[in-house]
């Protein structure tokens, strides 16, 4: 189906979804400081998109903080709703090239961090959780802070035909068509991650399975896609339980 502008209701649903997601990242241990960033496209093209204001913290984001910027109006960085400097380099410069990215989540979870401060940052298939991987893109081109033009398109290329990249030196990309997928993705790649890093702490060889296995394992979890949904409800039942003023 190709994507479309969403209507008031969808953005409003899309809103709480990012929201939940960003509160979330906080109970899993993944946020950092007040930085990084989720966003999620709301017109066809994908160039309007949401995405979290500058250096508000995860635990304290609502739907109705979620701003909406326009990826080809570069006039934001001058006002004072600027969004981070960072932020608007990977996320505007990924909705205006990709309007595949429907929903973006960029952060850099301890287990998936280390793993990409590795000489070598790829995930090997060794189990079930690594292999639903085995076809990711890997960014070897870190060029520092990204905040330049030209590290905003690095990015948005590295991802090929990809919807996960891991950024080394760097941290975890995802795309997706919704906020759910995306942050199953996320959930499983840092599990993936803690995974391959305790295997290399103990000092034995990876058991790595052979590409027709690992093939054949990632392509499995496909019969699985719905329980990215069924994750995400129950997470977001768990908010409305502890946090309930994510939705306002």
């Amino acid at each position: 189906m190709s994507p479309r502008d969403l209507s008031t209701d969808e953005v409003q649903a899309l809103r709480v979804d990012l929201a939940a997601a960003f509160r979330l990242a906080v109970h899993f241990g993944w946020h950092e400081s007040v930085g990084n960033h989720f966003s999620a496209a709301i017109s066809s093209d994908g160039k309007r998109f949401l995405m979290n204001p500058k250096w508000r913290h995860f635990a304290e984001i609502r739907a109705s903080d979620l701003q909406v910027l326009d990826a080809d109006d570069e006039s934001i960085m001058a006002t004072d709703q600027a969004p981070d400097a960072s932020a608007w380099c990977i996320h505007g410069t990924v909705h205006r090239l990709r309007p595949n990215a429907r929903v973006m989540l960029h952060l850099h979870p301890p287990h998936t961090t280390a793993l990409a401060g590795l000489k070598d940052p790829r995930l090997y298939p060794i189990d079930q959780n690594t292999a639903r991987f085995f076809h990711m893109g890997v960014d070897l081109g870190f060029g520092g802070m990204a905040d330049d033009t030209e590290e905003g398109n690095r990015i948005a290329h590295a991802f090929g035909n990809h919807s996960v990249l891991m950024m080394g030196n760097h941290g975890l990309s995802v795309i997706a068509d919704t906020v759910a997928e995306a942050f199953e993705q996320v959930y499983f790649f840092e599990k993936a991650a803690e995974i391959q890093m305790r295997t290399y702490a103990s000092g034995q060889p990876l058991n790595i399975m052979s590409d027709e296995i690992a093939a054949k394992t990632a392509a499995s979890w496909a019969d699985y896609a719905g329980a990215s949904f069924a994750h995400f409800a129950y997470l977001k039942r768990m908010l409305d339980r502890e946090q309930p003023d994510y939705k306002d």
